[in-house]
């Protein structure tokens, strides 16, 4: 109740249950301790031998979402903010935070820079045809 004696249900969406803000979800983090440069195609894992991320008490909802997501099959960071409908910017510091706690690992496609040359894949398969 306000001062004035009406109820604050700004807080409140009747849809949505209680609204929670994006900062809340980080603790007002911007990053995380140990969060890598996550693109929107890094690929995020479970690790095997995490334990249950239930049991844990210092992890949220949302971290035990995106590990049970990541259990089911990996899934892109652009996945995951989607699946959860949570900003990219809230899903990397949470991303963060399990890489960091060791309960997923995040693999990075190669930069195309790094991938091989057109003309040389078309001669391997020249070369293979030729066989």
């Amino acid at each position: 109740m306000s001062a004035d004696g009406q109820e604050l249900s700004h807080w409140f969406d009747d849809e949505a249950g209680p609204v929670v803000r994006p900062y809340a979800m980080t603790r007002g983090r911007t990053t995380s301790p140990g969060q890598h440069r996550l693109d929107l195609i890094a690929v995020v894992v479970a690790e095997e031998y995490a334990s249950d991320p239930e049991a844990d008490n210092s992890l949220s909802p949302e971290h035990v979402d995106i590990v049970e997501l990541c259990r089911d099959a990996p899934q892109s960071v652009a996945e995951l903010a989607a699946e959860l409908d949570l900003p990219i910017g809230v899903v990397r510091v949470l991303i963060g935070d399990l890489v960091q706690d060791e309960l997923v690992h995040v693999t990075r496609p190669v930069p195309p820079a790094e991938l091989p040359d057109e003309s040389i894949l078309r001669d391997v398969i020249s070369g293979l045809r030729a066989l």
